[in-house]
């Protein structure tokens, strides 16, 4: 008699349900771009997605509350000169979301708490250094304000946020870079390659650490980094078929675990909780989601279950650990689009008798506070992201839990220029950002200098490179504000021109009515006395000569013929 050993997990009844088509979001057209993302990113206030858009590219940004059907004219993010590629949020702010695009421009936007009243133009910064445009946007894990952006000019780009400036540029690929990924404290990198090598970089001077074959198919491959430093990745073999594999960045040509999966021909993207070991199997196309458990037991790489859907996905997003409900054993939720535009919010769950907060399920997790600044991990230091605890913190209905964290504005800094004769831009309401030759605009601690006066109006000083000051009335610089003196002059000067214009045109019109009115009258009146006379017995006297009347209007306007038509008139005699 043999007995099967059933494999301890309490991820092992881990089931997804899919929220009610009330709850969900509707009417989103997405992108048709046939680039391999995953079009959409979520965090615990906001629910953006890349749509398409006519002249140029944009995404919209949803607060979690607005569920429902969406308005065709809804504001949107649209910046962008060419469509939106890859979108991402900020780890350490909420408000602040990265876009790549086919410009070949990088912007990094604010977006206000409640979301936008209307369409966003103006970008925070715009990083502008590739050649060819820019398909991937990633943020450090713990590093205030450093973002990776990767572009088909084969180029990676490490970025300091805050100052606007290039902090690394990474040339070794020889082809498309497909994908990127940071390991658990932003010390590594690994990336993937049209060439089908996989890459370990040290992201700091790019420097290739390990690098291999990935995967013997020519389609795209993705690699990411698991918390205690393993690689899994997904590509396709010799014969088209996917597949996913397991290595150790020590060993990436010889696999731990190398598993064919189907024949189906769209990329897989793995997304992964690092809280549980889950890694969740998506790909453009599909109508299932596959998940995974990684453990140190062989097989390594365990088969847990699939959610099925009826129809194929274009997009999905998995919200932070941060967003799930505690109350219901909520391990994970995905925001899954389907080619009609409706947006399906998917939550995985493990089924729990207890109401009780769960601390197996929950061990801390990131939480949305950097580590370090960008100049010290420049600088050489590494440090874990920070972690924080599920257990006492409040979960609204729809909108994940409520940071504990002030609502921070992004303040950028940029060094000064002595060709650039524009007045640096504010960095928001109230404040003047002061930039210095040597640092960049930044403190001791790497955060930026700003100079704030507060809520009275009196005006303050900032001292400039040259040994001048800078006056500021209201917290905005006297250059500045002539500058938006001069622009709304402008406006105001168009805006009464077409008013003007538009009152002439209408003294006219009125003018032209009451002429032909007054014709139509005089006619009737005519017509009508010829019929009264006989009535009386009487010879009518003679109608005036159509010669008689005026050809022409006061204005120019033709007039009646005398038998009720009207040249170049829409009106019929009867309604005259």
């Amino acid at each position: 008699m043999s007995f099967r050993v059933v494999r301890s997990s309490k991820f092992r009844h881990v089931f997804g349900q899919a929220l009610k088509r009330e709850q969900c979001y509707d009417n989103i057209r997405v992108s048709k771009s046939s680039w391999d993302s995953t079009f959409c990113a979520v965090n615990p206030k906001f629910l953006a997605i890349i749509v398409e858009s006519a002249g140029g590219g944009a995404f919209i940004v949803l607060p979690h509350n607005k569920v429902g059907r969406i308005a065709a004219d809804h504001a949107l993010v649209g910046g962008h000169k060419g469509p939106v590629l890859d979108i991402a949020w900020c780890p350490h702010n909420d408000n602040v979301i990265a876009s790549g695009s086919e410009d070949c421009v990088v912007k990094v936007w604010q977006i206000p708490d409640g979301g936008l009243s209307r369409t966003l133009t103006e970008p925070v910064v715009d990083l502008v250094y590739h050649q060819r445009r820019v398909g991937l946007v990633l943020w450090h894990p713990s590093a205030l304000n450093v973002l990776l952006t990767a572009g088909s000019d084969n180029l990676i780009v490490v970025w300091n946020v805050g100052t606007g400036e290039v902090l690394v540029r990474i040339d070794c690929h020889p082809d498309t870079i497909y994908s990127a990924c940071w390991n658990w404290d932003g010390s590594q990198l690994v990336t993937t390659c049209k060439d089908k090598k996989i890459r370990i970089l040290n992201p700091r001077n790019g420097e290739v650490l390990n690098e291999a074959l990935a995967h013997e198919g020519s389609k795209a491959t993705r690699a990411i980094f698991l918390r205690h430093g393993l690689i899994f990745t997904t590509g396709f073999n010799r014969s088209s078929e996917r597949q996913y594999s397991l290595r150790a960045p020590d060993a990436l040509g010889d696999p731990i675990v190398m598993v064919d999966l189907d024949t189906s021909n769209g990329v897989m993207f793995p997304l992964y909780d690092p809280d549980t070991n889950l890694i969740y199997l998506c790909g453009k196309g599909d109508s299932v989601i596959r998940y995974f458990e990684v453990t140190p037991e062989h097989p390594y790489v365990h088969y847990i279950s699939q959610f099925q859907t009826p129809d194929s996905q274009r997009a999905i997003g998995m919200m932070p650990k941060r967003g799930c409900d505690v109350s219901t054993c909520e391990v994970a939720r995905f925001y899954r689009l389907n080619n009609s535009g409706l947006c399906q919010v998917i939550s995985m769950t493990v089924p729990r008798k207890s109401e009780l907060f769960q601390e197996d399920l929950y061990p801390d997790t990131l939480a949305d506070e950097a580590s370090i600044s960008a100049e010290d991990w420049m600088g050489g230091v590494d440090a874990d992201p920070q972690l924080i605890s599920l257990k006492d913190r409040v979960f609204l209905v729809q909108g994940g839990y409520v940071s504990q964290a002030q609502s921070t504005t992004l303040t950028v800094t940029k060094k000064s220029n002595v060709l650039d004769k524009m007045a640096p831009k504010s960095g928001g309401p109230k404040s003047l950002s002061a930039s210095t030759g040597g640092s960049a605009g930044a403190s001791a601690n790497g955060s930026p200098v700003t100079v704030n006066n507060g809520t009275g109006g009196g005006g303050s000083t900032s001292p400039a490179n040259n040994g001048t000051q800078q006056i500021t009335i209201g917290g905005v610089s006297e250059q500045m504000f002539g500058e938006l003196r001069t622009k709304f002059e402008e406006e105001f000067r168009k805006l009464k021109a077409i008013i003007v214009k538009h009152e002439n045109r209408i003294r006219s019109l009125e003018a032209t009515v009451k002429a032909m009115t007054d014709r139509g009258l005089t006619e009737l009146d005519g017509g009508l006395a010829p019929a009264a006379a006989a009535s009386a017995g009487t010879s009518p006297s003679p109608a005036p000569a159509p010669s008689s009347l005026p050809a022409t209007s006061d204005d120019g306007t033709p007039a009646g013929d005398g038998g009720g038509h009207y040249r170049n008139s829409t009106l019929e005699p009867d309604e005259v």
